[in-house]
């Protein structure tokens, strides 16, 4: 999926930079239940559905009960059109909501190094993160693992492309002996990997991407919220312009 993103311009007044951040989460998850959306807004439930009830009165958002478990948002196309996407707007289907309950986990940048120890090369890359899909998960791409990229200032092509193909080349967990990091003929331990982009990062992720010819198939882009692309503190890792 290509990067993209609404303005704070296309919202109304009443409208907080929360809700804005919050509706774009939500029309790039498709639909999310109320206790994940009052986990993305840092409010209680009972704040979440409060908010809720606001998108809904502006016809921004639709929720209901479906299936097991707390009712789900999702954005109509008013909503959808206010953010600027151009995504279609239909209520959530059951098995797309199995995305959402898959029970994937993480491993965040952090414990990757961790795992790797003393024997991370001085210039391999370490992922932003990675998303562990179960082997038993009710999805297509169960015990699938994919690398996260979170991508916010801008590198060159061919630093970027080189990057990629490091990552979909890896046969190896991090930290493994290095004879196991790339083995000829070998599944690729990232099934695919997923950037998420500022602004200011997309078209260059997106050139680098293309350039990889048919392994490009497996780089998925997409845009980061608006706010989402804020510097980060001195000395931090967070994107980093590796």
């Amino acid at each position: 999926m290509d990067a993209s993103a609404g303005t704070t311009e296309a919202f109304p007044a009443f409208l907080t930079e929360r809700d804005i951040a919050a509706l774009l989460f939500v029309a790039d998850m498709y639909a999310v239940q109320l206790d994940q959306l009052a986990a993305v807004l840092g409010v209680t439930e009972a704040r979440a559905r409060a908010i809720t009830l606001g998108w809904r009165r502006a016809r921004y958002a639709e929720s209901a009960r479906i299936g097991p478990g707390r009712p789900w948002v999702w954005l109509t196309r008013a909503g959808l059109s206010a953010c600027g996407l151009p995504y279609r707007a239909v209520p959530p289907a059951l098995a797309r909501l199995a995305y959402a309950r898959a029970g994937a986990f993480w491993r965040g940048e952090r414990r990757l190094r961790a795992t790797a120890g003393g024997r991370v090369g001085l210039r391999e890359h370490i992922p932003d993160g990675e998303v562990h899909w179960p082997d038993g998960a009710p999805v297509s791409f169960a015990g699938e693992c994919w690398a996260i990229e979170a991508e916010l200032t801008r590198k060159t092509v061919a630093r970027t492309a080189a990057i990629m193909q490091e990552i979909l080349s890896r046969t190896g967990d991090y930290g493994c002996p290095a004879g196991q990091a790339r083995v000829p003929g070998a599944a690729p331990r990232h099934a695919r990997v997923v950037y998420l982009c500022s602004p200011a990062a997309g078209p260059t992720v997106a050139r680098a991407r293309a350039a990889l010819g048919e392994t490009g198939r497996r780089v998925e882009i997409r845009g980061l919220p608006p706010g989402a692309d804020m510097a980060s503190p001195a000395g931090t890792t967070e994107g980093k312009a590796r």
